[in-house]
């Protein structure tokens, strides 16, 4: 159990990094700088590596707590009132934090993928400047 919560707070912490380097990301994005969007791109790569091991070790613990389709809330039932209450507003703060980076990590590939599509027009020209009569 101890395990369990101290990969939860771990990626609480891991969550809010991540944050800040999507927002480097794009930033780095905006202002057309590859070297620094490389060195992010491998920061955030290896932060969301650390991020996936716990998540798989913290899977294993819930089966090894409350059997092999155990949940987080089971495993916090195990826990008595107010450290499962502690456990249930971190792992909900956790969700949140996730939603967050996605939604970060959609904007930042957006504008990756948009500013690829106005180069390629730019250096080989438009496939069809003019709409067919």
């Amino acid at each position: 159990m101890r395990q369990l919560l101290t990969g939860i707070a771990e990626d609480l912490l891991a969550y809010a990094a991540l944050r800040d380097l999507l927002e480097q990301q794009f930033q780095a994005a905006l202002r057309h700088k590859a070297s620094e969007l490389g060195a992010v791109a491998e920061a955030i790569s290896t932060l969301v590596d650390a991020m996936q091991a716990r998540r798989a070790l913290r899977v294993a613990l819930v089966q090894r707590l409350v059997g092999p389709q155990g949940t987080m809330m089971q495993a916090f039932a195990l826990l008595k009132n107010a450290a499962r209450e502690k456990m249930e507003a971190d792992w909900n703060t956790l969700e949140q934090a996730v939603i967050a980076c996605k939604a970060l990590s959609k904007r930042n590939g957006d504008l990756l993928v948009e500013q690829y599509s106005i180069m390629q027009r730019v250096l080989h020209g438009e496939e069809q400047i003019y709409a067919p009569a």
